[in-house]
């Protein structure tokens, strides 16, 4: 071998460095391809993040977005993610969300949602799939905004009488809707004080997608993935976890997933992808969560963020 092959073998590497197998945190991640596309709307928490709308994200299926979660935020986000060529999150073709549980940080978009598309010219009603209190939910939203429905159709702006309705259905386990595009399989995760809480699994033609929800250490998402294309999956730091003071720490240990304990689970379930999300990062760096996960998990993980695409 001469020294032009030895200089080249050792300056390439420098110039195209191989992947790692954990994806870098950057933003946005853009992966996609073929039929089903996972897009992040919100990573966020109930801390007021400027950067991080609220908990939501969609998988969009031949062009027909289905959403996971209404956090703050919500329809802003998909607009923007259209802006940025997703072409499947058209506002006024946002008509479909499932619900994990009914906590505010995921729920609390649910009016931007079921009425900013109608503004903009959804005609069909928006369906609203969730657990027990998801109906009374949508109930009392639609009657805390009759006095605007009520002008708007009564009144100079011209508005369609069908978008502004709601078809609300409180679900169990099993699966809770199917079309030509996706069979959806809600199962139940453990959620602090929570009676009913949800994960969801999304069978389209080309991937399978398991979204975790809110949840505390679960073998129902290990039973639910089991070698899924994509586990989403919520988390926090154990790092800083270890700081809290003792109440905060029964509850997110209640209520949530550690990244040591992320890994283990990924471990048994074998996604193809780990996507972080709704991270409670308290002070650590993305690079220090996704290092906590990886103890046990070697396969490829992501640190979401708004907007990324996968």
């Amino acid at each position: 071998m001469g020294p032009t092959y030895v200089a080249l073998a050792l300056i390439l590497p420098l110039l195209f460095p191989i992947p790692p197998s954990h994806t870098e945190p950057g933003r946005p991640q853009t992966v996609s391809s073929g039929t089903t596309q996972l897009i992040l709307l919100g990573t966020g928490t109930p801390n007021a993040e400027p950067d991080r709308a609220g908990s939501s994200l969609a998988v969009v299926v031949n062009g027909t977005p289905y959403l996971v979660d209404a956090g703050p935020g919500v329809v802003r986000r998909a607009n923007e993610a259209f802006q940025n060529g997703v072409e499947g999150l058209a506002v006024e073709g946002l008509a479909t969300v499932f619900l994990t549980h009914l906590h505010t940080d995921h729920t609390v978009g649910l009016p931007d949602l079921i009425y900013t598309p109608w503004v903009l010219e959804r005609e069909a009603p928006l369906t609203i799939i969730g657990p027990a209190g998801t109906e009374a939910m949508a109930r009392h939203l639609s009657l805390a905004y009759q006095n605007d429905v009520q002008v708007r159709l009564e009144g100079l702006e011209p508005a369609n009488t069908t978008g502004h309705n709601v078809d609300a259905r409180d679900v169990r386990p099993g699966t809770v809707f199917q079309d030509e595009n996706v069979t959806v399989t809600a199962f139940t995760v453990p959620h602090g004080s929570w009676d009913r809480a949800f994960g969801y699994r999304f069978q389209t033609p080309d991937r399978t997608i398991v979204v975790s929800g809110d949840t505390g250490p679960s073998e129902s998402v290990v039973d639910f993935c089991n070698g899924c294309d994509i586990l989403v999956h919520e988390v926090y730091s154990h790092a800083k976890w270890e700081l809290k003071p003792p109440d905060w720490k029964a509850y997110h240990a209640a209520s949530h997933t550690s990244g040591v304990e992320l890994g283990e689970i990924a471990a048994r379930a074998e996604p193809g992808l780990l996507v972080l999300t709704h991270q409670l990062l308290w002070g650590a760096t993305p690079e220090e969560l996704v290092a906590e996960v990886g103890r046990a998990f070697k396969g490829r993980i992501a640190f979401g963020k708004d907007l990324d695409v996968f």
